[in-house]
């Protein structure tokens, strides 16, 4: 496998926080370095149901993850599972929730939170946190330029077909101080400037790159269900396929096909979703 891609997921963004305070994504946008779509997750729009989702193709009722309460290591077919099928090598630098899900389950701190298995089925460069203890008060996460520095150090160390990174954030953020407020402007505003040079070494690399979220989240902070501001978020994409028009829908149910036919790696046949790429 010659093809090399990309997933960052800046959990729990919506759509109108991605567009107005994300300048560095924005101008790549309007200089034609990039595109962007409107992303509209699955229901429930919960953070665990939306990471299985994203990367088996098939709704929570299919897969079974029904919430952040209900992990478990799932029976389809995913990303990973299929650019490993394809001859790729594999990286993720996540919350545990991925371990669980598409290698081993449960999650154990000291076993998963950092490996490397060159014959692993899924994954072959994990390096994972648990947020364990997690609350309003204290949201446990790691510094995101770390997270981006450990996804770099993986692909120059062991030449990734497909990387995916994801941090919560912003979601926690979200959570706590809601999105209409100078706290949140700012967690956006820095997320936005630490990405950005990453975005530049990566596609420097020869990287494809997607910049999405697992949902949004509504004037409150929530996220599952069904409003516009749960449901929707931005998608971007830094590389030369050819995508839909400009006020197209992507369905969550589409980054699984179009990141495998991206990569060159055969694709599920439970993932019955269009890729969104050609």
């Amino acid at each position: 496998m010659d093809n090399k891609l990309l997933l960052i997921i800046l959990d729990g963004v919506p759509w109108r926080n991605f567009r107005r305070l994300f300048g560095n994504l924005e101008g790549w946008v309007d200089s034609g370095e990039a595109r962007v779509w409107k992303h509209r997750a699955v229901l429930p729009s919960i953070s665990a149901s939306c990471y299985a989702s994203i990367h088996t193709g098939v709704v929570p009722t299919e897969h079974g993850c029904t919430g952040n309460g209900n992990v478990f290591r799932l029976g389809h077919k995913d990303v990973f599972s299929q650019v490993r099928q394809g001859g790729g090598v594999t990286g993720a630098v996540a919350h545990s929730f991925w371990s669980s899900f598409f290698n081993r389950h449960p999650y154990d701190p000291v076993r998963d939170v950092e490996y490397d298995e060159a014959d692993s089925a899924t994954i072959n460069h994990g390096r994972f946190h648990s947020m364990t203890g997690y609350g309003l008060v204290n949201q446990m996460t790691p510094s995101d330029v770390d997270l981006f520095g450990t996804l770099t150090n993986l692909c120059l160390r062991f030449g990734l077909n497909y990387g995916m990174l994801h941090t919560c954030t912003l979601d926690c953020m979200g959570h706590r101080f809601f999105h209409d407020c100078q706290e949140m402007d700012h967690a956006c505003f820095v997320m936005d400037e630490m990405l950005a040079p990453f975005i530049i070494k990566w596609r420097d690399m020869g990287y494809e790159i997607i910049v999405t979220a697992d949902h949004g989240q509504d004037e409150r902070g929530h996220h599952g269900g069904r409003s516009p501001l749960q449901q929707e978020t931005a998608l971007y994409y830094f590389g030369d396929a050819t995508g839909p028009a400009e006020d197209v829908v992507i369905d969550q149910l589409q980054l699984a096909p179009t990141i495998l036919s991206r990569l060159g790696a055969p694709i599920a046949d439970t993932m019955k979703a269009k890729s969104f790429l050609s």
